[in-house]
């Protein structure tokens, strides 16, 4: 039997999974959370074989979960299973430590399989996903002809999609539970690494960014 914990902000999204897997032969539903620090303080006692998280996870990014995950528990294998665009934050994922990734419009079956890849020790990912690895690999790490949002770093990359859901620095700061000034600076990298002139020309980017991407990630192929 897998036992299997889920980690999504979204309550509709977690009973969906939890009747998902419920019918399937050979996994159980151990336990689910809203956060990352409910998820933390819970998996000890549900013990699961493998967690579901998704990417985003309200103040905490689901790629420190993920992080903070192996590190407590380093024999459970975690499934990060999101609506984020996979050539994005796959491999990401993967370097926090995850065994897996898959986009959460794609079919039951595929989610199924996934869950017993990962449990079984190896690494689930799409085809498109692979190539795009290997591309890099080959390419020793340096990305070609690449997204600029492939230079940013996680909290970087956290900090954007919270500046294109319409927050401000102190609102940011809040939420993430850092300073004003930290988040300055959060902005002022971002501008600096996506050749951005101004803060207006950073939250045009941020808003489209965020606006565009549910069009890309449910119109991804497997």
């Amino acid at each position: 039997m897998i036992r299997v914990f889920l980690v999504d902000d979204h309550p509709i999204v977690r009973h969906g999974f939890a009747q998902l897997l419920s019918g399937e032969p050979g996994l159980e539903v151990c336990g689910q959370a809203e956060d990352a620090a409910s998820a933390l303080e819970a998996l000890p006692a549900a013990a699961p074989g493998v967690v579901i998280v998704d990417v985003s996870l309200g103040a905490t990014s689901g790629l420190d979960l993920i992080r903070e995950i192996k590190q407590r528990l380093p024999r459970v294998a975690v499934l990060v299973v999101s609506m984020h665009d996979e050539q994005l934050y796959a491999e990401r994922s993967l370097r926090a430590g995850a065994a897996g990734y898959v986009m959460k419009h794609e079919a039951t079956e595929v989610i199924v399989r996934a869950i017993r890849t990962v449990a079984a020790g190896s690494v689930f990912v799409s085809d498109a996903v692979s190539l795009h690895m290997l591309r890099l690999w080959v390419a020793n790490g340096a990305p070609r002809d690449g997204s600029p949002l492939d230079v940013l770093s996680n909290r970087e990359l956290h900090v954007l999609e919270l500046i294109g859901r319409g927050m401000g620095t102190r609102a940011i700061a809040e939420l993430l539970h850092i300073s004003v000034k930290t988040v300055e600076s959060y902005r002022a990298r971002l501008k600096e690494k996506m050749n951005l002139r101004s803060g207006i020309e950073l939250m045009r980017f941020a808003i489209q960014w965020t606006v565009d991407r549910p069009e890309r990630e449910t119109s991804n192929e497997p």
